[in-house]
């Protein structure tokens, strides 16, 4: 009887050996690489149907609506589409190669947020501790009452509560996106001399943040969701609690787990021929971009300046690294960043009932389709997103196992609404 107890308790242990899952178990084993595959029909996707990317982008760039594109379609780290369009110079007539880096602007912001809350992790915040615990200059925010055009002055009152760091991250501060934001904002800031998205001048984060905090918020901290500069408060707020700068923290925790070998603030070298060349679009087609900083500033001048919120460069397969990464639940490339846990707080909705676009809410630096978002789009309601102001783009969809970006370079764009109609062609082509 006692050989038969054991021989119970060794298929028992066994059993739970090969059928349980550990904990940092995320979605069965997620992938830790990309494969490209060539017959989609096999990996969850019509072909016929999914060629009609093929057929729309195409079009797109022949007519002039944008320079270029670049497509990366991944179903459970299967590479189903994964295509190059049109030029990277129209003057020098340089065809894109999907290797070739983007300004991503906004999607920097997912990156930050992530860095932080890898800090998170560690113990040294909490989402609702005061921004001024680790940067005094927050402490008693004001916010305007009136604003006088003539000469940019204003009246104040103090604030009705401090900016916490759940704030900054909902963009529910009160603090407004400066020079690219609405009228007595962009006033102030310039007159501030901060800059939105970069700059050739010889300035760093903490000089931009420690400004910022001295202007007017536009409301009480978390009564409204404004889009603003509460992501580049969140770099600098990583190199206060980090001890080191934002490149090196990023390049130590982010870009290199994930092997994200070609994304930078400022671009070496031996890759600055990759970038892209930036157009806008007029009335008369594509024109090369007149604004210097937007077009040089990854390549040349002062090369300072960290900004969380806009300053990133890369190429779109390193981003999709960094979206299968939140789809596997925090882990890509066979390293951890954050834990699934942390995954799933950052895309919960923070906003209660506001709403931003409509329906859609907003988590911890990632924008949420949710039900009414996604009965208003041909996407998931797990899905989430962001985009940046050159025109790039991603879908991160849990529910499909499904990452999509596409990219372009144009600032201002002035067309149709590509980034919702290439994600439309994505889902249609699903089996």
């Amino acid at each position: 009887m006692k050989t038969l107890r054991v021989l119970s308790l060794l298929v028992i242990t066994l059993f739970f050996l090969t059928n349980c899952k550990s904990p940092d178990t995320f979605k069965n084993e997620p992938v830790q690489k990309f494969t490209k595959v060539n017959n989609p029909d096999k990996y969850g996707f019509y072909s016929d149907r999914l060629a009609l990317i093929d057929t729309i982008v195409s079009s797109y760039v022949n007519s002039g609506i944008f320079p270029n594109a670049l497509t990366f379609v991944a179903h459970k780290g299967n590479v189903v589409h994964h295509k190059a369009y049109g030029w990277k110079d129209i003057e020098k007539k340089i065809p894109l190669r999907t290797d070739d880096i983007f300004r991503i602007a906004s999607q920097t912001k997912a990156i930050t947020s992530v860095a932080l809350m890898t800090l998170y992790e560690e113990g040294k915040f909490l989402l609702d501790d005061p921004v001024s615990r680790y940067i005094p200059e927050f402490k008693n925010p004001v916010v305007m009452l009136t604003f006088n055009e003539g000469d940019t002055t204003y009246t104040t009152r103090p604030a009705a509560r401090e900016i916490t760091i759940r704030h900054l991250l909902t963009h529910t501060s009160g603090i407004p996106y400066g020079v690219l934001g609405w009228g007595p904002a962009s006033m102030i800031y310039a007159k501030a001399g901060i800059p939105a998205v970069n700059t050739l001048e010889a300035i760093t984060i903490e000089e931009v943040v420690k400004k910022i905090a001295f202007l007017p918020l536009m409301s009480d901290p978390g009564e409204n969701f404004l889009y603003g500069m509460n992501t580049d408060i969140c770099g600098y707020l990583i190199e206060v609690l980090s001890g080191k700068k934002l490149d090196e923290f990023f390049r130590e925790r982010i870009f290199e787990p994930l092997g994200m070998k070609d994304s930078y603030f400022y671009l070496p070298d031996e890759k600055a021929e990759r970038l892209v060349t930036l157009y806008s679009s007029s009335p008369e087609g594509l024109k090369y971009h007149s604004n210097v900083a937007y077009q040089t500033f990854a390549v040349s001048g002062a090369k300072k300046l960290f900004l969380g919120g806009a300053g990133l460069c890369g190429t779109i397969q390193d981003y999709a690294s960094f979206c299968q990464m939140m789809l596997n639940g925090g882990s890509f490339n066979g390293n951890r960043i954050i834990s699934r846990n942390t995954v799933e707080l950052m895309t919960m909705n923070q906003l209660e009932e506001k709403t931003i676009k409509g329906e859609m809410k907003f988590g911890l630096g990632f924008g949420l389709f949710g039900e009414k978002g996604a009965a208003d789009h041909l996407v998931s309601a797990e899905a989430y997103r962001w985009g940046g102001m050159f025109h790039t783009d991603y879908v991160i969809d849990p529910e499909e196992d499904l990452i999509m970006l596409v990219y372009t370079n144009v600032e201002p764009y002035k067309g149709p609404d590509t980034n919702r109609i290439f994600r439309n062609l994505v889902y249609q082509a699903v089996r």
